[in-house]
């Protein structure tokens, strides 16, 4: 005999999938911006630029996973656990942990080019 689907509240939706993997990239991406904004305070001592990474952060970054995270916590209770989803929470999943992973080197890129 067949076990009973789970009830659709039971199962995480794609909203609380995305909400997550915000939260845990955002840890990632605190953490590698400080290791990687400690290193160039190191050699850039004087100049401002590593700072600037740091605003980034709240100016930028915080707003651009709100947004991100608005979009999907909009859905409806079906819609939230709707297969047909899976690509586009794959998508921004992809989004969410490239730019977690590689906006603290590319800002840090930028302010080595910027000091010279």
């Amino acid at each position: 005999m067949a076990r009973p689907a789970p009830p659709v509240h039971a199962t995480r939706g794609w909203p609380r999938k995305i909400s997550d993997n915000i939260a845990y990239a955002l840890l990632a991406y605190t953490v590698l911006q400080i290791f990687v904004t400690v290193k160039q305070l190191k050699e850039f001592s004087g100049t401002l630029l590593p700072y600037m990474a740091l605003v980034i952060l709240v100016l930028a970054i915080i707003p651009l996973c709100l947004k991100l995270e608005r979009r999907w916590a909009g859905m409806s209770d079906e819609a939230a656990h709707n297969p047909q989803y899976r690509g586009a929470y794959r998508r921004d999943q992809l989004l969410i942990w490239a730019g977690a992973i590689g906006l603290p080197f590319a800002i840090a890129g930028l302010a080595r080019m910027l000091h010279g």
